[in-house]
């Protein structure tokens, strides 16, 4: 991972993605700050380096497949999937809905999901890693091997722990304090 890029995107998540302010994150938990990475996602640059940054660290793991809940895991798995069609890389993506649609397929898990495909689950921020839990669940419950979970950014808040309790290795871009320091 080139060091250049990986400080390039720290620069557009500090200032597109990072505010402080009294919210409730998904988890319930209340914070003073937020980063919304899809405000760095949606950039061109933002997902053109995020996925070339996130790609590596999927690519080290030998996953053959990514996705996570929607919404949320969309754009960072969508910017994965671009950067591995610009190199190359044979990696399929996914979403997985809360729950199946009553119309079309009626599925809950959509895309180009294969239960043979090593698999990787992947959120943009994570706080409890419950997001990334229940896809990771929701993809062995269609058959699919679930070996890691991937973050953009990591809050430091029990993820990393509730990833090990789920048999899922944890790998991450950027803590949250990183992208605060450098907003600051």
């Amino acid at each position: 991972m080139e060091q250049a890029t990986r400080e390039a995107l720290l620069e557009i998540l500090s200032r597109e993605s990072y505010f402080e302010r009294e919210l409730t994150l998904a988890s319930g938990r209340s914070s003073k700050y937020y980063i919304d990475c899809r405000r760095t996602l949606y950039l061109g640059r933002g997902a053109y380096l995020a996925g070339e940054l996130m790609l590596d660290l999927v690519v080290a793991q030998g996953i053959a497949q990514l996705g996570g809940m929607a919404a949320g895991a969309l754009p960072i798995t969508d910017a994965v999937i671009g950067a591995a069609y610009r190199r190359g890389v044979d990696i399929t993506g996914f979403f997985v809905r809360k729950e199946s649609k009553p119309h079309g397929l009626q599925q809950q898990i959509e895309g180009a999901f294969r239960p043979s495909r090593l698999t990787g689950v992947i959120d943009d921020t994570v706080t409890t890693g419950a997001s990334a839990i229940a896809a990771a669940n929701a993809v062995r419950e269609a058959g699919a091997h679930v070996s890691t979970a991937f973050a953009l950014v990591d809050r430091g808040e029990g993820a990393s722990e509730a990833f090990a309790r789920a048999g899922l290795t944890y790998i991450y871009l950027f803590t949250a304090e990183e992208v605060r320091a450098r907003a600051r």
